[in-house]
């Protein structure tokens, strides 16, 4: 952490209201600010939001402590007789950043809650442009706010030094429009002008350092899942379960934040992405999780937009091919009793595959397939599936993979040769 940044914690042991116990009345927005051993930042996340254009009485700030052993609770005090707030502790069992964000959600009482991450610096109007963006009752809507200088593998050059001397809309003055201090998603926003509507996972740029989701549907969805229990993806998670109910994405720039330079686990915060992605695809087990999984497990994540699009180019394309004679040849050359599993299994399987297990990326092609019948189905592409290690004697592979398999040979030839012992390909080479 930059030391212009910190300034002397002692100023925060002593002074400060009692901090309230009870509901804020008629607050337009409740800001929930997780934390856990951060207090100099949340110090200076707390004098952001005391600083707004937005009239006190018509915000609260939740502080979600995860645990804190340092000053977090004395600075939440201190700030008590500048802000409406209320404090959550729970206990340290690791990180539950997701609990922690749930449990400031039921303290909130305002129809709207915005979520700020504790190095997340903001401006004057920062709650005022979050109001704004909802302002339009029409549709329900998420706001994904731009987070200046979210760039951890690219640091902006200087930025440490000039946070901790200038406020905020200062700092931004003095860049200009310097791109090291761009949002890292800045690229991704100006491929869809800024409207995530245009796209086909607009939910993986919906990040919980910045962001603002209407209660009643952060509730309808059930907030943040709280299995999510190391760093990463659990934001994208709900992103997907409230695209999925039919919220609108927004982005807004005007509604933003300067992410303050901080020491960061890189190596832990890796695992718990590559951890994370593959709880996201125990939960949602389809092709837009299983690219997200070969991606993120790679350190990748941009190509994921583009990814998906394809795969959807290629089903509408691929909904006429039939594998069923290619199968029904691959079956004639199997061993008795051996175990079968079948990726791009199309609609149609013969009898003599009647205990195979399916897997196909089109969905209404595997009910087709799986219809009136006791088999087993994977909406998949084959580049991850649900099947244990090696547990059939078969995988074949038809030629409803063709148009996929210059993308994604490697990843589905490793899949099927850990769940099985033998692969073929039917009606293309290998």
């Amino acid at each position: 952490m930059t030391s212009g940044l910190v300034r002397p914690i002692r100023r925060y042991l002593n002074g400060g209201a009692t901090i309230s116990a009870e509901p804020h009345r008629d607050v337009k927005v409740s800001v929930i600010l997780p934390t856990y051993n951060r207090c100099e930042l949340l110090a200076e996340a707390l004098r952001g939001l005391a600083r707004q254009s937005l009239p006190t009485e018509e915000f609260e700030v939740v502080v979600a402590d995860d645990g804190s052993s340092d000053a977090t609770a004395a600075v939440v005090k201190f700030f008590s007789d500048r802000l409406r707030l209320r404090y959550h502790f729970q206990e340290d069992r690791g990180f539950r950043v997701a609990a922690a964000r749930n449990a400031g959600a039921r303290l909130a009482s305002a129809p709207i809650l915005v979520f700020l991450d504790t190095g997340a610096l903001v401006g004057p109007d920062y709650l005022r442009e979050h109001l704004a963006a909802h302002a339009d009752n029409s549709t329900p809507r998420a706001v994904i706010g731009y987070a200046y200088a979210y760039r951890p593998e690219d640091p902006t050059p200087g930025l440490a030094d000039m946070v901790g001397r200038l406020l905020p809309e200062r700092v931004l003055t003095a860049y200009a429009n310097d791109p090291s201090i761009f949002d890292i998603r800045h690229g991704a926003f100006l491929r869809c002008g800024f409207d995530p509507g245009r796209l086909v996972v607009p939910w993986i740029l919906l990040w919980a350092t910045n962001c603002s989701i209407r209660t009643d549907d952060y509730w309808a969805v059930g907030g943040f899942d709280e299995d999510f229990q190391r760093w990463g993806v659990e934001d994208m998670e709900i992103g997907l379960r409230l695209h999925r109910r039919g919220v609108e994405f927004v982005v807004s720039r005007s509604a933003w934040v300067i992410e303050a330079p901080h020491d960061r686990d890189w190596e832990g915060n890796r695992q718990g992405n590559h951890h994370n992605i593959g709880v996201l695809l125990g939960k949602h087990p389809e092709p837009v999780a299983e690219i997200g999984w070969s991606l993120i497990t790679k350190d990748l994540y941009w190509p994921w937009e583009d990814d998906y699009q394809a795969l959807l180019d290629w089903t509408a394309r691929a909904r006429d091919i039939d594998v069923t004679a290619e199968l029904r040849e691959a079956a004639a050359g199997l061993r008795p009793g051996e175990r079968v599993a079948v990726f791009g299994s199309g609609g149609s399987v013969p009898a003599e595959l009647s205990s195979a297990i399916l897997v196909d990326f089109d969905a209404e092609l595997l009910r087709q397939a799986l219809a009136g019948g006791d088999r087993v189905g994977h909406h998949a592409i084959g580049v991850r599936t649900p099947l244990p290690d090696q547990s059939v004697d078969v995988v074949l592979m038809t030629s409803r993979l063709t148009g996929l398999w210059d993308r994604w040979n490697l990843d589905l030839v490793a899949e099927a040769r850990r769940i099985g012992r033998e692969t073929r390909a039917l009606g293309f080479g290998l």
